[in-house]
C-alpha cells in the first residue's frame, strides 16, 4: 500500500530556505505584510507550500514570479536554493528592465567625496538667496 502524501512545508520557511529572506523572522514579516502571494492570493506565514505552487515575491524593490519546483525547510548552498524555484522568464526580463532603470537614473548623481569648504559653502548660501527673492 503507498501513501500518496505530499511533502509540505510553511510558507516562511520555504522563503528563509529558498534564500530570498536572511531570516525566518524577516520571511514572516514579509508574507504578514503582503509582500508575498501564493496563486495571486494573500497568504498566512503558517500556510503550507506544495510543489507546483505560483508565489509572487516582492523583496526591496524587486519582483519575483516564481513556481516552486522543490520543498525544503532547512538552509543549504545557494545552488540548492536555486533549485527549490523556477522563475518564469518575463520576471527575469522584468526584474532586469527595472535595474538597468535605477541604474541608469543613478548614473548622473556623483556623491561629492568630502564636506563643502567655506567658499563652496558662501555658492551655496548665496544660490539659496537667489531663489528667496
Amino acid at each position: 500500500m503507498t501513501s500518496d502524501i505530499t511533502p509540505t512545508v510553511r510558507l516562511d520557511q520555504w522563503l528563509w530556505a529558498a534564500r530570498f529572506f536572511k531570516t525566518r523572522s524577516l520571511a514572516k514579516q514579509a508574507v504578514e505584510t503582503g509582500k508575498v502571494e501564493v496563486g495571486g492570493q494573500r497568504a498566512k506565514p503558517s500556510r503550507t507550500v506544495r510543489v507546483g505552487d505560483t508565489l509572487r515575491v516582492a523583496r526591496a524593490q524587486e519582483v519575483f514570479e516564481i513556481e516552486v519546483r522543490g520543498i525544503s525547510d532547512t538552509r543549504g548552498p545557494a545552488k540548492v536554493a536555486q533549485a527549490l524555484y523556477e522563475e518564469s522568464e518575463a520576471s527575469r526580463q522584468a526584474r532586469e528592465q527595472d535595474r538597468a532603470l535605477r541604474a541608469a537614473a543613478n548614473a548622473g548623481y556623483h556623491a561629492p567625496e568630502s564636506k563643502p569648504d567655506k567658499r563652496a559653502r558662501r555658492l551655496i548660501r548665496a544660490l539659496g538667496d537667489i531663489d528667496a527673492s
